[in-house]
C-alpha cells in the first residue's frame, strides 16, 4: 500500500541471497541459507504496527494480535534468534514512534515508496499488494470507474487505494475523500456519503468475508509492495535479520503456509446478534476499562498536585510565582490535548534520547492538562471567599499562611468541589484520545473490536453505555462524598 527497497546494499544482500540459496557457496551440495547477524541474537525489539489493518494485522477474539505482518514477524524473530516486543499504535503514530526512536522499527502493510525511502531503510518486500473498488452491497448502480462521474469515492489516508484514486480522478471526474481506517471507510459507503472505496484488495476481501456490507466490482489494480522499515541508517543489524529470515521462510515453505491462513477464499460469515456482541467483546473492553481507570485516577492525584501549588502560585504575593502559574496554564490551556499527547509520546523522546512508555506518556500529558484547569478553579475557589475575612484574621494577629490555612481555604473547598468533580468527569472522558498513541483504554478496545468485525455501530453504543456508566456512578459517588465533608 502506498500507506505502507533498500539502497545499493540491499539489491547486492539480495543477489547474494539468491546465489547461495540456488548455487551454493564454494561447491557444497546442500542449499546454504542466511542467518542472522549475532547482534541481533537474544536481543529484545520494540515494533511498531497498525491497529486496524485485516488481514496485515488485527485482533482475534481472545484479543490477540494476529495477521499476515503478526505471524510473519513473528516467524522470523523465532527463526533468527531475536524477541519482539509489539506495539499497536496506529499507522500514522507507528511512523512517528520509528522516526522518535520509540521503537526499532515498523512493520504494517507499509507500501515501499521513493518518498518514504528518504526517511527510512526497507527491507525486501514481502508483499506485493494491489488495489480494488467496492460498493455498497445493494448498489447496482457502480460497475466501472466511468459510473463513478460527478461522485465521491474514499480511500484510507496515506493509502495506496488514495494514490491511485487520485491517479484517476480527473480522467473520470470523482472527488476523492481520505479517512482514517478501513472500517470507518467501509460505514461510509453503506452510509451513502461515498458511492465507493479504494482499498487494499486483501484487506477488502478480508472485509466482504466478514459481511462487511460491500461487493468488490473491480478487477485488482497493480500495486507496490509492502516492506518492513527502520529509521534511517539505524537497526541495520535488524534489517539484515528481517531479510535472512524472510528468504528463509520462502525456501522452507512457512511464508505460503502464512498466506494461505489468511488470504484463502472464506465464505462470507454471519455474525451473531447484540448480545452476542457484547459478551464477545466484554473481556476486551474490561481491560480497556481498568486501563482507563488507572490513567484517570493517576493522572487526577498528579494534576490535584499541580492545581493546589500553582492555584496558590496565582494568588500569591509574588509576581514572580503569578507570571509561573499564569505560563502554565496558558500553555496548557492553550494548546490542543492530541498536540500535547503526541508531543511527550513522539516529540519529547526525539528531543532527549529517552523513550517514554505510552502509560507514562498519556498520564504526562492528562496530568499537566487537568491541573492547568485545577489551576483555575483552586485560584477561582479562594478569590470567592470574601477579601474581608482574610483581611479579619489578620487584624486578630494571624500570619498570612496560618489565616489562609484556616480561614480562607476551608470556605474555599466547599466552593471548588463541584468543579473538581466535574473536571474528574473531563479528564476520564478524555482519556478516548489517547487511544492515537496507542493506549489501550476503552475506546481504543472498542476500535479493535469493529476493526475486524465492521460493526462499528453496535461496537461503539457499547462503548458509550460504559462511559456511562461509569461516570454516572463515580459522578454520584463523589456527590455522596461532596454531602458529607462539605455539609
Amino acid at each position: 500500500m502506498w500507506r505502507r527497497r533498500g539502497g545499493t546494499f540491499a539489491a547486492l544482500a539480495a543477489f547474494f541471497t539468491v546465489a547461495i540459496m540456488f548455487f551454493g557457496i564454494g561447491g557444497a551440495s546442500a542449499l546454504a541459507v542466511p542467518t542472522a547477524p549475532t547482534d541481533v541474537k537474544g536481543k529484545t525489539f520494540a515494533i511498531a504496527t497498525d491497529t486496524t489493518f485485516a488481514p496485515f494485522e488485527f485482533r482475534d477474539g481472545s484479543g490477540e494480535l494476529v495477521g499476515i505482518d503478526m505471524d510473519l514477524l513473528r516467524a522470523i524473530a523465532t527463526e533468527q534468534g531475536f524477541q519482539v516486543d509489539i506495539k499497536s499504535l496506529g499507522f500514522d503514530a507507528a511512523l512517528q514512534a520509528v522516526q522518535s526512536n520509540q521503537v526499532a522499527g515498523v512493520i504494517a502493510g507499509m507500501s515501499i515508496t521513493d518518498e518514504r525511502k528518504k526517511v527510512f531503510d526497507f527491507s525486501e518486500p514481502y508483499f506485493d499488494s494491489g488495489v480494488q473498488m467496492a460498493v455498497a452491497k445493494n448498489n447496482e448502480d457502480i460497475k466501472t470507474y466511468k459510473d463513478l462521474k460527478g461522485k465521491t469515492v474514499v480511500a484510507k489516508r496515506g493509502s495506496e487505494g488514495e494514490t491511485f484514486a487520485n491517479s484517476i480522478k480527473d480522467e473520470y471526474g470523482f472527488t476523492v475523500k481520505a479517512l482514517a481506517d478501513s472500517a470507518t471507510m467501509y460505514d461510509d459507503v453503506k452510509a451513502g456519503n461515498s458511492v465507493a472505496v479504494f482499498d487494499d484488495y486483501p484487506v477488502l476481501a478480508y472485509g466482504v468475508s466478514q459481511d462487511n456490507g460491500l461487493k468488490i466490482v473491480t478487477a485488482k489494480e497493480q500495486g507496490s509492495s509492502y516492506g518492513f522499515a527502520v529509521n534511517k541508517g539505524q537497526n541495520q543489524d535488524l534489517l539484515k535479520a528481517f531479510d535472512a529470515g524472510l528468504a528463509n521462510l520462502k525456501a522452507n515453505g512457512e511464508y505460503q503456509k502464512i498466506l494461505d491462513k489468511y488470504l484463502a477464499k472464506a465464505e462470507v460469515q454471519e455474525q451473531g446478534g447484540f448480545f452476542q456482541l457484547v459478551k464477545d467483546s466484554f473481556p476486551a473492553l474490561m481491560k480497556g476499562l481498568w486501563l482507563t481507570m488507572v490513567a484517570t485516577v493517576l493522572s487526577l492525584a498528579i494534576a490535584l498536585v499541580l492545581g493546589v501549588v500553582f492555584g496558590f502560585f496565582k494568588v500569591a504575593e509574588s509576581r514572580i510565582l503569578r507570571g509561573i502559574a499564569t505560563t502554565y496554564v496558558a500553555i496548557f490551556r492553550g494548546t490542543p490535548l492530541l498536540v500535547q499527547a503526541f508531543f511527550f509520546y513522539f516529540g519529547l523522546p526525539q528531543m532527549t534520547g529517552q523513550p517514554l512508555d505510552v502509560l507514562t506518556a498519556g498520564v504526562i500529558t492528562l496530568s499537566l492538562n487537568a491541573g492547568a484547569y485545577m489551576t483555575e478553579i483552586v485560584r477561582g475557589g479562594i478569590q470567592s471567599v470574601d477579601a474581608g475575612q482574610l483581611e479579619a484574621s489578620r487584624s486578630l494577629g494571624l500570619g498570612y499562611v496560618t489565616s489562609m490555612r484556616r480561614v480562607v481555604v476551608p470556605q474555599a473547598i466547599k466552593i471548588m468541589t463541584p468543579s473538581f468533580i466535574n473536571q474528574f468527569v473531563i479528564t476520564l472522558k478524555d482519556t478516548s484520545l489517547l487511544a492515537v498513541i496507542g493506549f489501550a483504554e476503552l475506546t481504543y478496545q472498542g476500535q479493535q473490536i469493529y476493526a475486524t468485525n465492521f460493526r462499528t455501530g453496535e461496537t461503539l453504543l457499547i462503548v458509550a453505555a460504559l462511559y456511562f456508566i461509569v461516570i454516572t456512578a463515580l459522578t454520584q459517588l463523589s456527590n455522596l462524598v461532596d454531602r458529607k465533608f462539605n455539609k
